[in-house]
């Protein structure tokens, strides 16, 4: 029997005469890069009935999409049910998209949190998108696991030469700073993908020269803006790194299968 895969809003990936357990062992190898036992217990993660990248209510497209192209496996970082569904009537967009993944045999796996503390997660890869060096984990809770990371710049920079790598790096077409005069030179970079703020005590106690995350409140500026340089991207553009992370499992593990990249953005957030 033909099946197909497709990693949601990020790559689509279509599977010749994979046999019906295959989805069962891609599980199993993500859980291994994903250090799943962790981190359980904080968000509704593995294998569940709808996912979606930045928004509920962006779900379906991922799932109409899935559907089209002859996939029966979803694989994605964020998932849809963040809390329990009590009735599905199609009235809302996350009820919407479970009843078409369940009418359309369509099984949906993500990896949120778990893939957020890999030790190759999303701020590993950030690390190495920005060519970081002696990167380690900022925030560890076990063995190779935890939140953040942090390494050198092969070349020190500016605060706003910094800035400027950033936009570029990760196809930001904003982002938000402290005072950059307030700052020297930028060699020790601490960053997390995603909501990050809370890991700013930690980039300080590290003596990291500046920190890297998304979704930084007025005041983390005002309250650590004068000890760290503060750079604040875009929760979507800082996480879009995790589709080659799954691209890499995929054909790592699994090199029969044909990959392709999803057609739908899912950034819910627009700039002007």
């Amino acid at each position: 029997m033909d099946r197909n895969l497709l990693i949601e809003g990020v790559v689509a990936v279509g599977v010749e005469a994979v046999h019906a357990q295959e989805p069962a062992r891609l599980c199993v190898h993500n859980h291994q890069l994903a250090a799943l036992r962790v981190l359980i217990a904080l968000v509704r993660q593995g294998h569940i009935v709808g996912d979606g990248v930045d928004g509920a209510g962006l779900a379906q497209v991922h799932v109409d999409e899935a559907l089209a192209s002859g996939c029966n496996l979803l694989l994605a970082h964020h998932p849809l049910l963040f809390r329990g569904v009590k009735s599905l009537t199609g009235a809302t967009p996350v009820e919407a998209a479970l009843i078409k993944a369940v009418k359309g045999d369509l099984t949906i796996y993500c990896c949120h949190t778990s893939l957020d503390n890999a030790p190759a997660g999303v701020s590993a890869r950030m690390a190495s998108m920005l060519g970081l060096k002696d990167v380690r984990t900022l925030d560890e809770v076990g063995p190779d696991t935890g939140s953040g990371a942090i390494g050198m710049l092969e070349t020190p920079l500016s605060p706003r030469e910094f800035v400027a790598l950033v936009k570029e790096t990760f196809g930001s077409p904003v982002a938000r700073f402290s005072d950059p005069a307030a700052h020297g030179t930028i060699s020790r970079v601490a960053l997390c993908g995603g909501s990050g703020a809370f890991l700013i005590p930690k980039a300080v106690g590290a003596r990291a020269d500046v920190f890297l995350t998304s979704d930084m409140k007025y005041h983390d500026f005002t309250d650590w803006g004068g000890r760290i340089f503060l750079v604040d991207i875009g929760h979507h553009e800082s996480e879009n790194c995790t589709k080659d992370i799954f691209h890499h499992i995929i054909t790592e593990k699994f090199p029969n299968f044909a990959v392709r990249y999803s057609l739908k953005d899912t950034n819910p957030i627009n700039y002007l």
